[in-house]
């Protein structure tokens, strides 16, 4: 299997990442921990300007890109800095949902605006009782004769607290999984706003009666639930990539600490016990990168191997990135977990993402059902 990029994709990774080390440091996000909305709107804007927002979808759909292999060079670009714009919920998440589930006119309206920035996506799908699972179980689409009524209450959603539109899962009578876009300032929507570990924003979303036309059911209910599988597939190799690329930064920042921090008349990276703890860190980003391309490539050519492959890259990134995060803080001391470094960043982020959509041992038991299957 060959794991090499085009040239193409070689250059898209270098130019997002020259532009993430210039505009996206420690200081900026300090200060947007302070905002209500959580990240720099100029900057999200400029994401759009420079086409990364296209990334995600196919030239037929007005993207740039659209395979999985794109998606996992632009991620891990963004991943080495500290990006807090909803990149991978907007654009790969609801992105994803849209262009694999909506019907023609859907595109026509929802994608041009997405790609150029101008509008908010949050998908809807977890709730208290849930666990990790995707289908819907309180939340209730009740049919009328031209639409539906949706009751009930999402937690955890990313980027909900100022989503222009929400994608809803809930059962129908029958209790089949369904989608539904919402606008987010329909009558009968409360949002209660609330802060992830990594600074990001999002909210507790409730609706009550929340009208819904046919036009804008995403899946029909019996639907829903495969739509959302295969799309969080493709996010799990954004995610992992994003991981990668946090991963990566935290072990590069490692390795130059440890070659100018001295003890005992010396730097402390001549220490064989620390070298081989950044041997291990090196062999954990190698491990997760290996996963994530044969993921990636697998999704790409439509592989029926390609979910197992995918809760691998899930497991992995969850080990990895916690076996990583901890080392970096510990070879650092002290100053590991200050605000002043990134690698207290990283940490915070890797923890996210290791629990978004399944944590380790949730994904090890899916992985081992798919490969039993």
């Amino acid at each position: 299997m060959d794991f090499s990029i085009s040239n193409e994709q070689q250059l898209l990774q270098d130019s997002i990442a020259r532009y993430v080390k210039q505009h996206c440091d420690v200081e900026r996000l300090i200060k947007l921990r302070a905002t209500e909305t959580g990240f720099d709107a100029e900057r999200w804007q400029a994401f759009a300007d420079l086409g990364w927002l296209c990334v995600p979808f196919s030239e037929a759909e007005g993207g740039l890109g659209g395979s999985a292999v794109d998606l996992l060079v632009a991620c891990e670009a963004m991943g080495g800095g500290l990006v807090r714009e909803p990149f991978l919920v907007t654009a790969v998440i609801c992105g994803t949902l849209l262009r694999l589930g909506g019907n023609p006119a859907q595109h026509e309206r929802y994608l041009p605006v997405l790609m150029a920035g101008d509008s908010q996506w949050a998908l809807a799908f977890a709730e208290a009782h849930s666990g990790y699972s995707l289908e819907a179980r309180e939340m209730i689409a009740t049919p009328g004769d031209e639409s539906w009524r949706l009751s009930g209450s999402k937690t955890a959603v990313l980027n909900g607290h100022l989503a222009d539109h929400l994608i809803v899962s809930a059962r129908d009578e029958a209790g089949a999984t369904g989608l539904f876009i919402v606008q987010a300032g329909d009558p009968g929507i409360r949002r209660e706003p609330f802060h992830a570990v990594d600074g990001s924003r999002g909210a507790t979303v409730h609706l009550d009666g929340v009208a819904v036309t046919q036009a804008e059911v995403l899946a029909a209910p019996g639907e829903g639930l495969s739509l959302l599988e295969r799309s969080v597939d493709r996010a799990i190799v954004a995610m992992g990539a994003e991981g990668l690329g946090a991963m990566q930064s935290l072990l590069d920042a490692t390795v130059e600490y440890c070659k100018t921090r001295e003890q005992f008349g010396q730097p402390i990276g001549k220490f064989q016990a620390l070298q081989h703890r950044m041997a291990d860190m090196y062999l954990k980003v190698e491990e997760l990168r290996s996963l994530l391309y044969n993921a990636a490539i697998q999704l790409d050519e439509e592989s029926a191997e390609a979910p197992a492959a995918c809760a691998a890259v899930k497991v992995k990134l969850a080990e990895a990135g916690r076996f990583v995060s901890q080392q970096a803080v510990q070879l650092h001391g002290g100053i590991g977990m200050t605000d002043e470094l990134v690698v207290s960043h990283h940490f915070r982020r890797l923890l996210l993402l290791s629990k978004l959509f399944g944590d380790e041992d949730y994904s090890l038991e899916r992985y081992r059902r798919l490969r039993a299957a």
